[in-house]
Parts: C-alpha cells; sequence; structure tokens
C-alpha cells in the first residue's frame, strides 16, 4: 500500500499536466458517454495552439465542443465511430470524420488505425490496492488496459464498478481530479405503441432468458412487463435505469446464464443517478470490454438469448436500415449487428427488430418495397429474426423473399398494405 501511496502522490497532476504526454500526430482515445473526461478536452482545447495534427476517437461523445466545430483546424480534431447530438451537425458539416464499425470491433480497428498514443478517461478514486475503476464504462477504452497508458480524470461521483475496468496506478502516466455531475438520461416514456410491441416480444420471452436491451420506450416496455418473471439474466452492451427495479424484486439474478452466471454482463451504462448509485461498489455488475461482451460467440454461448433492438426502417428483403433517417447518416452502426449474429449462435435463441409502422404524422411507412436511397444497412437480411411494430410480429428467418414480404405487409400500417403489396407485385416479390 505504501508504493502505491507514493505512486499515486507522483502521478497527480494539474489538468495540464495531459499536455507533457501529448506530441505531433498522436491519436488520443476516449471512452463514450460519461467516460468522456471533460476536463481533460477542456484543457487540450484551451492548449490547442501547442498541438499538431492531433486526434481524437471517440464513440458518442456527450458535449458538442469548438474541437468538434473543426474550430483549431488541424491542430485537433475529432474522429467518430457513432454519431450522437454532440457530433451529428459537425459531421454533415464536415468538420467530423465518421469511420463505419461494429461495437465489438472498435479495439481491434483502433489498434490497427491508430497509434493509440494515450488513452483519456474519467475514472473512480484509487482504491486502497491501488486500482482505478472506469466506473459505468469499460467499452473500448477497457481492451487497452497495460498496453496503452492512459491519464485519468478522477471524479469522485463516479461509481466504483468491477470487472474488466480496473486500471492500476502503475498503468498511467498521470491522473487529476475534477468532481462534476455525471450525464444523466432518464428513462424513456412508454406510450401505447411501445406496449404493443413489447406485449407480441413478451410472448417469446420464457423464465430464465438472457436479454440484452437498449434504450428507448420500448425496451422500457419490455423490462417493465417482465415483473412476474423468474431467473432472468443480462447480457447487453448497454446497463440502464430499468434493470434496477427487476433486480430489487429478484426477476433479475443470472443464475441461469452460462457464462458469468449471477453477473449483470454489460459494456457501459447509462442513465440517470438512481442506477449509478446502485452500481456502485455492486459486484453483481460485471463490465467488461465490448470485445468480449459483444462477441457474437461469446453472446451464442447463452441459451434463450434474446435481443431487443430498434430501427428506422426495413425493406421487403429484410434490410435493415438503423443508423440514417430518410437517408441522412444519424447515428452508426453500434452494437445491433453484434447481437442480431450472436442470438443466431444460441439455443432457442430469437432476435427482435422493433419500429413503429409510419413516420411523419402516419404520412410515411417505415416498411418500404426498397431502402429510402441513401440509407445504408445495418442488419443484414439474413441475420434478422423477428420484425415488430404495433401491428404485430413477422418471423423473417428462414422465409422465402415472397413470404417475408407477406409478412412484413401484414404488420404494416393498414393505410399502406394495398400500396405496399402492389409495389410488391411490381418487383416480382408477389
Amino acid at each position: 500500500m505504501t508504493m502505491n501511496i507514493v505512486l499515486g502522490d507522483s502521478k497527480h497532476m494539474a489538468p495540464e499536466g495531459v499536455l507533457d504526454f501529448i506530441k505531433e500526430g498522436d491519436d488520443l482515445i476516449l471512452p463514450l458517454a460519461n467516460g468522456e473526461p471533460a476536463a481533460l478536452l477542456d484543457v487540450l482545447e484551451q492548449n490547442a495552439d501547442r498541438l499538431k495534427n492531433v486526434r481524437i476517437h471517440q464513440m458518442h461523445a456527450m458535449k458538442e465542443r469548438p474541437y468538434i466545430r473543426g474550430e483549431f483546424g488541424d491542430r485537433l480534431r475529432h474522429v467518430s465511430y457513432f454519431l450522437s447530438s454532440a457530433t451529428r451537425e459537425a459531421y454533415h458539416k464536415g468538420t467530423v470524420e465518421l469511420v463505419p464499425s461494429h461495437f465489438r470491433q472498435m479495439p481491434r480497428i483502433l489498434r490497427e488505425t491508430t497509434k493509440t498514443s494515450l488513452i483519456l478517461a474519467t475514472a473512480s478514486p484509487m482504491d486502497e490496492h491501488g486500482c482505478f475503476s472506469l466506473g459505468t464504462n469499460a467499452d473500448y477504452v477497457a481492451a487497452f488496459i497495460g498496453k496503452v497508458p492512459f491519464f485519468l480524470e478522477v471524479n469522485p461521483r463516479m461509481p466504483r464498478t468491477f470487472g474488466g475496468n480496473q486500471v492500476h496506478i502503475s498503468q498511467i502516466a498521470g491522473y487529476t481530479v475534477a468532481d462534476r455531475p455525471l450525464y444523466e438520461v432518464p428513462p424513456a416514456p412508454i406510450n401505447e405503441k411501445d406496449r404493443k410491441i413489447a406485449s407480441y416480444i413478451m410472448d417469446h420471452i420464457p423464465d430464465g432468458a438472457t436479454l440484452q436491451v437498449g434504450i428507448g420506450g420500448v425496451p422500457n416496455a419490455v423490462l417493465d412487463s417482465l415483473r412476474n418473471h423468474r431467473n432472468i439474466g443480462i447480457h447487453t452492451e448497454l446497463l440502464t435505469d430499468g434493470i434496477v427495479d427487476l433486480i430489487n424484486r429478484g426477476v433479475i439474478n443470472g443464475v441461469a446464464k452460462n457464462t458469468y452466471p449471477g453477473k449483470v454482463v454489460a459494456t457501459f451504462a447509462l442513465g440517470t443517478r438512481y442506477l449509478y448509485d446502485f452500481m456502485d461498489e455492486n459486484s453483481s455488475i460485471e463490465l467488461l470490454p465490448v470485445d468480449v461482451v459483444n462477441d457474437p460467440r461469446v453472446i451464442g454461448q447463452e441459451d434463450n438469448m434474446i435481443s431487443i433492438n430498434a430501427t428506422t426502417e426495413i425493406d421487403f428483403y429484410g434490410q435493415c436500415a438503423s443508423e440514417t433517417v430518410a437517408g441522412r447518416y444519424y447515428s452508426s452502426s453500434g452494437g445491433q449487428a453484434d447481437f442480431a449474429q450472436g442470438v443466431l449462435f444460441s439455443r432457442n435463441g430469437k432476435g427482435f427488430i422493433c419500429l413503429y409502422s409510419t413516420a411523419k404524422n402516419d404520412t410515411v411507412s417505415r416498411i418500404r418495397p426498397r431502402l429510402t436511397p441513401g440509407s445504408v444497412v445495418t442488419t443484414l437480411k439474413n441475420e434478422v429474426d423477428y420484425v415488430v411494430t404495433e401491428y404485430g410480429i413477422a418471423h423473417l428467418r428462414g422465409k422465402s423473399l415472397s413470404k417475408r414480404t407477406k409478412e412484413l405487409i401484414r404488420i404494416a400500417h393498414p393505410k399502406f398494405r394495398e400500396e405496399l403489396t402492389f409495389e410488391a407485385k411490381k418487383l416480382g416479390l408477389l
């Protein structure tokens, strides 16, 4: 312990200390969401005149900043792997680069395409063993612990969590302290469409199933409907507030899981203080690197693995465009395809792609003969299992193109079914 105290004292510095570890042409890697070190980013922007050709690589930035808007030119630029409200407009204006990737591939992509010069991340305070915790995160940066130097922004409000996100004092270049509130994302409200879609999915979730769910009204409606289930497991990329009540009620206990039995497994968390406080010092929650959590080969080891994701539109072939809206980039691939593939390896596994049947006040069908021009495919037709709207559930896996078309038209909004049938005949699908 004495050695760790000495090391800690020698590596504790002002935020400006990070500049001593950054050279021309460096690639800096940041975690997503609450792993984002705001004080260190402030320092980089305030001292941009000292930087040259430095790139910051990150999924889902939380705060829109001058460097994201391109105000420092080539001195400091942002490379995104998943657009957010902080980067979306900048991407469309050409000041942010966007790299397509599946979430599980992030560590390998960063290793192969960047210098992986330095990791900048938020962490909880050092414990008596000399370890910091990356708190709400493991994501792609945890895969670099012990292999790439870290410079940490220690936040006393960051929960201490467990798993593959522990960084020892000997593995960091330095750290600073910045006390700030964590970003909070309240649970999305649940409407009647969400409840209807969830009701179709609930028929396919047995006791003992393991779930992957994300943010949104439908996942929240599913979690809310699980109150009378037993022995549910969680193996998901994202933890949200909805799991807390189910753990407290004993619904989620993970005893039927084949991997990490008894543990709630995820790669990052984003919710409210309610979730963060629950995670603090909670050994039942295991945060692991994304190349483990989102690996289809790992996902497929669970029996009755259930994946629930959303898309913005789907065509008659079953191709899902989940990262563009009206043919314009909105986000990126994330982990949707990781779990779509993973459930196909699972014994009795099932994947659900959810969407409202229409957009723009019922003037546009989200089920389309062809995807909107400019849209990109996130989940392949060969990997789509079930598709769910408020009008029903369609099973596409193993179905011919004509049967898929009929199934999708059946769950489309009634006002569009005749038109969709006409278009399907023109395409020779019916």
